[in-house]
């Protein structure tokens, strides 16, 4: 049975649904999402002998939401990773899993804190070492500078991108979710667009239910995002530079150590952003390897459009890890 803690980390309290005992596996959600994204993992993960914890991650849900942007930069997001696993197991290290903004976070969470976390998989966006690029300014170059509209671009300005996607959470999320979703490929996220236009232009109000989305799963999203807004959630994207200066400078090994996973879905247009798939890219930065795995049909949302198999991968790993 899931259960909801109130768990204090890093001087902010986070709200976590906990399901299950055992060795402790920690699941990060990304935008726009929460704990409840990892729904049919933490009832399968659990039936499989762990103990499950799914915050809703700062900004979110029912945690805090500080106000000043660099209150999301990685560093404050790995911490609070690295005190919630420390309170939930004290005495021995976690596995940490993210999907979307959640594998950044999980992935840099294993890399700054070793002796916290035993093993790491990012869902939808592996992982990758700062380059001498930020991010945001090559998006700029190739999207910005050209006239065209980038999404992460479009977030940069405070205020706008929240007036947008509050103004009715349910609709917002319900177009996020299917137009990055293997529903929708190949027309789902327009990429026509210009510099200038919204994020939600030119997308179409979804018919739900989905095959993995429901009216009451909808309504669940919608209601969380009516209580949190949008600002926590959009001031990830706010904090790149910041994030790079911090990445690069730090004297940890930029390789990551632990055994690790990765699955993605062959529908998944976040992989479109990175030069080289992850077959070829993550080899050269995980230095333990166990898994590099392809959904075929799947889009953005890996754990919910295919639960099923990302379950049956999870649990195989980590049964090789105990």
């Amino acid at each position: 049975m899931t259960q909801f803690e109130t768990i204090e980390t890093n001087g902010i309290t986070l709200n976590v649904a906990v399901a299950g005992e055992g060795p402790l596996v920690l699941l990060v959600h990304g935008f726009p999402e929460s704990w409840y994204s990892w729904r049919h993992q933490i009832q399968a993960l659990s039936a499989a002998g762990y103990r499950v914890a799914a915050p809703d991650v700062r900004g979110y849900g029912a945690s805090d939401k500080p106000h000043p942007v660099e209150a999301y930069s990685m560093e404050e997001m790995t911490a609070d990773m690295a005190g919630l696993a420390q309170a939930l197991s004290p005495d021995a290290p976690a596995v940490i899993i993210g999907h979307d903004w959640g594998a950044p976070i999980a992935w840099n969470s294993a890399r700054l804190h070793p002796d916290t976390f035993r093993a790491v998989a990012g869902l939808s966006v592996p992982y990758s070492v700062p380059g001498d690029i930020v991010a945001l300014d090559l998006y700029k170059k190739l999207f910005t500078d050209k006239g065209r509209f980038f999404y992460q671009v479009y977030f940069q300005d405070e205020g706008v991108a929240e007036a947008e996607l509050e103004a009715d959470p349910l609709d917002s999320i319900a177009k996020f979710l299917w137009a990055w979703s293997g529903d929708a490929y190949p027309d789902g996220w327009p990429t026509d667009k210009a510099h200038g236009d919204q994020v939600l232009t030119g997308i179409e109000r979804p018919d739900v239910p989905l095959p993995w989305l429901s009216d009451a799963d909808l309504a669940v999203y919608a209601e969380q995002f009516a209580q949190s807004g949008f600002r926590g959630p959009l001031n990830r994207y706010r904090n790149w530079h910041r994030d790079h200066d911090f990445l690069k400078s730090h004297p940890s090994n930029p390789i990551i150590q632990q055994p690790a996973l990765f699955i993605g879905g062959a529908y998944d247009p976040v992989l479109t952003m990175f030069a080289r798939p992850p077959s070829e890219l993550l080899p050269e930065v995980l230095a333990n390897p166990q898994g590099i795995h392809r959904l075929e049909g799947v889009g953005h949302w890996t754990q919910q459009e295919a639960p099923d198999a990302v379950n049956r991968l999870l649990i195989d790993w980590l049964a090789k890890l105990d």
